[in-house]
């Protein structure tokens, strides 16, 4: 018996925990934050990030002196110089060279400098462009969330819609079978009752579809049991309609991140022209050298005029140690036009930052006049449709009440509930429509899409 009941109560949590599992539902704020964590696209732009850190690390290496270490093991065979007696001789020699060579640039014309310089702001460009990515996802999601609501609402009203035209047609059946209504009536609730479970499948599929795309957004491999919560509203929280369209221009050109994008690739474009302007000046350079060399050779003895054996190696290593160290200038006089095309070239760019930054300010000029128009039109809109809904709900009850005394026919009620499906329809449409155009109003105004 007491296995029985703990198999039953490790069933029961199973249960409990898969139905939990199930049942999560995500809000928009955790949404927007998980999309941020895991979206391909931000990750990606988070490299460029890192890519920008490893530019700088390579500016920053151009202060520093370069070190670099040779070595070289050599065999000459048959007739080569003696490099002690000078003589030429039929023999095989073995030579080793090592040495070490440092230098350092003193002066490039502050190229180094101004690539550091430039380094550092293609730093905030590349964060700025991941500030965008992210901006760009929320808004994204947002729309999404917002979909997945309407396609949830939007099947509601359609099982709805359904559930009373099965209870009209069971109630019908009745009225046929005493006679009170003719058959011809019947028949078109049939084929309306055909038409809402068609209804019913496009909405559940549109709705299968909606969370998917999420889903995708989300970057989650399991969607089947995803769902969001419906505590979405269609109201102005932040009162964002009673701005000016100037007064949000204003506070979207000190804070837009396109803009502050456009500005830094400008900037970036003006180090561009002072690199590139560098050139024609004079470089100059120190060096230092040291270097060794070991022979395998028997050398010959003048004095006493007979060969001996090479001197050990450690010798030889210390003994033929050079010193070479001193300072190069070079003076640009003519390199084919390489460096003025070059200036040219980085002048050009330069003025293509400075249009695309004008072309950045008329495009948030436009998107904010037409984001404004967009909320104000979807508010009247909603409105509108509130008020239609309404309209068409007491149509509907007076076509429900004349229709079950028999005053109207089995055709003009259907026609009087399809407009009011419809109504609904248009009032859930026009609801979010609202709701993601006013994000994207207090978008541009400074609000985020979450709050942190």
């Amino acid at each position: 018996m007491k296995k029985v009941n703990y198999f039953s109560l490790a069933a029961l949590l199973l249960f409990s925990f898969s139905m939990q599992a199930q049942t999560k539902k995500w809000s928009l704020e955790e949404c927007v934050k998980y999309a941020i964590d895991n979206n391909i696209s931000i990750k990606n732009t988070e490299l460029d990030t890192k890519t920008a850190d490893i530019n700088k690390k390579d500016a920053f290496g151009n202060f520093l002196p370069s070190l670099n270490s040779n070595a070289n093991h050599s065999w000459n065979i048959g007739l080569n110089q003696d490099p002690t007696t000078g003589l030429l001789r039929n023999q095989t020699t073995q030579f080793s060279t090592m040495g070490v060579g440092v230098g350092l640039d003193i002066y490039k014309g502050m190229q180094n400098q101004n690539t550091l310089r430039r380094a550092n702001l293609s730093i905030i460009a590349a964060k700025y462009q991941l500030t965008k990515m992210q901006e760009d996802v929320a808004l994204n999601v947002a729309n999404a969330f917002l979909q997945v609501l309407f396609n949830k609402e939007n099947l509601k009203v359609q099982k709805e819609q359904k559930a009373n035209n099965e209870k009209q047609l069971a109630r019908s059946e009745e009225l046929v079978k005493a006679g009170s209504v003719p058959r011809g009536d019947l028949l078109d609730i049939k084929a309306t009752v055909a038409a809402d479970n068609q209804r019913v499948i496009n909405a559940e599929n549109a709705l299968l579809i909606s969370k998917l795309s999420l889903a995708q957004l989300l970057q989650l491999k399991e969607f089947y049991d995803f769902d969001v919560t419906d505590d979405t509203n269609a109201k102005d929280e932040n009162n964002i309609l009673s701005q000016t369209p100037l007064a949000i221009y204003d506070k979207a050109k000190e804070l837009r991140t396109e803009l502050k994008i456009a500005k830094t690739n400008l900037e970036i474009a003006e180090k561009n022209v002072t690199i590139a302007k560098g050139a024609y000046q004079p470089t100059l350079q120190g060096f230092y050298n040291i270097n060794t060399r070991i022979s395998y050779a028997d050398t010959f003895d003048f004095q006493t005029g007979t060969s001996r054996p090479a001197e050990p190696f450690g010798t030889q290593f210390t003994d033929n140690k050079g010193q070479t160290f001193g300072a190069q200038l070079s003076i640009p006089i003519f390199n084919g036009f390489s460096v003025k095309n070059n200036v040219e070239r980085s002048k050009v760019n330069l003025e293509k930052s400075k249009i695309a930054m004008e072309q950045e300010e008329l495009t948030l000029q436009r998107n904010v006049y037409t984001a404004f128009t967009d909320a104000k039109g979807g508010l009247n809109a909603y409105e509108s449709a509130i008020s239609a809904l309404d309209a068409r709900q007491e149509a509907y009850n007076y076509a429900k009440e004349r229709y079950a005394v028999g005053m109207m026919n089995s055709f003009d009620f259907n026609q009087s509930q399809t407009l009011y499906t419809v109504a609904q329809s248009e009032v859930l449409r026009t609801k979010y429509d609202y709701i993601f155009k006013i994000k994207i109003l207090e978008f541009y105004f400074g609000i985020p899409i979450i709050k942190n």
